[in-house]
Parts: C-alpha cells; structure tokens; sequence
C-alpha cells in the first residue's frame, strides 16, 4: 500500500545541500495505471491500482534493455522530471519534483506515511502549497496526457 499526500509549492526551499535525480517516466496505460521510470540508474514498472489518498502498488524492478524495449510503447504519454529527497523530520521526507518540457513551471512535493492516521495529521511546511492529494489532474499519470491543468 501506498500512502502519500501531494501538494504544490509555494517557493522553492533551498537545494544547495540537495542532489536532484532525473527521471524519465513514462505510462504505457494510464487506467490502469502501468508505469516505468527510469531515475538515474534505477529503471521500474509499477502497476497502481485507483485512488488518492491510499492506493495500492506493486513494483518489478528492470534491466535498462527492457525499460528502453517497453519504451516504445509509451508513445507521447511521459514525463520528464528531477525529484529532490529533503528531510522534514525523522519519520517524513519531501519528494520535490520539478517538471520539464510542456509541464515547465509546475513544482510538486509528495509524502509518504506509514499510515492515514499519520497522514492526516500532517502540518505542511510552510513552502508546501495547496493539497492537490485528491485532484486526479495533478497526478503524473494525468499530466502525461493532458499537460498543466487549467
């Protein structure tokens, strides 16, 4: 199970100590959700079942031969990223991502917790913006097909 809370950004924190990792991440269907992501040397399909606050997941790692091979089959349904790892407490970490291309612009941040309970109690720093967790537009699967919401 995953769970997670998604939120814009208000301003971007300083990421001077903060090594970013590019990703390629692209959707060979996006309902279901079957993804591959390749981020820096790390390549991955993940299946996601529907949902926002709590979704399952399931993820297989891969070689780089077969994330390029199922590659071609992503046609124009990608995104490209770099994702920062900041530290918000012993427990939380900021998944910052900012996006590239047709999605130039858009600032999102990610946590994950243990459980709802945990998430819901959550207090946002105050450079995180709105929730966006139950906003389908601003899920990555989303974006891929029809670029910045409106």
């Amino acid at each position: 199970m995953e769970i997670e809370r998604k939120f814009l950004v208000n301003s971007l924190p300083n990421l001077d100590n903060h090594k970013g990792k590019l990703v390629k991440q692209g959707y060979i269907s996006t309902d279901p959700v079957i993804r591959i992501r390749k981020m820096d040397d790390l390549y991955t399909l993940s299946v996601k079942s529907k949902g926002h606050l709590v979704r399952e997941e399931f993820e297989l790692d891969l070689t780089p031969e077969q994330f390029e091979d199922l590659w071609e089959k992503v046609n124009d349904t990608y995104v490209s990223k770099t994702r920062y790892f900041i530290p918000l407490d012993s427990k939380h970490t900021a998944e910052l991502d900012i996006y590239y291309e047709e999605l130039q612009g858009l600032y999102t941040v990610e946590v994950e917790f243990d459980s709802t309970r945990d998430a819901e109690k959550f207090i946002a720093p105050d450079w995180f913006g709105k929730d966006v967790t139950h906003d389908s537009r601003y899920k990555n699967n989303h974006l891929a097909v029809y670029g910045l919401p409106r």
